[in-house]
């Protein structure tokens, strides 16, 4: 399926692609050759292939949730950049 340069210089567009002319061109072939490589895969018959979302199990790899020992306030406020009478301060962010 060949391109034509103005559905290039569309597609720049949405993607917010600044493109010179000659860009436009080799990315006209580019895109061209690629979509011609989709219309390959989509000749093939995939009726028998169920639909899937992974090709391979996942699971998930949890660990218990038990309670530890708790951080000490210096320690967590050490990291802190700012910090006032043992609290982390932070910049209002409602008026």
């Amino acid at each position: 399926m060949a391109l034509s340069t103005d559905e290039v210089r569309r597609i720049a567009f949405l993607a917010r692609i600044a493109v010179s002319d000659a860009e436009v061109e080799r990315m006209r072939e580019q895109l061209s050759s690629i979509l011609d490589h989709f219309g390959v895969l989509s000749e093939i018959d995939t009726d028998d292939v169920p639909p899937t979302a992974q090709s391979f199990d996942l699971t998930n790899v949890e660990r218990a949730d038990e309670a530890g020992a708790p951080i000490e306030r210096d320690a967590a406020l050490d990291g802190a950049p700012r910090r006032d009478d043992g609290y982390f301060r932070v910049r209002a962010v409602l008026d």
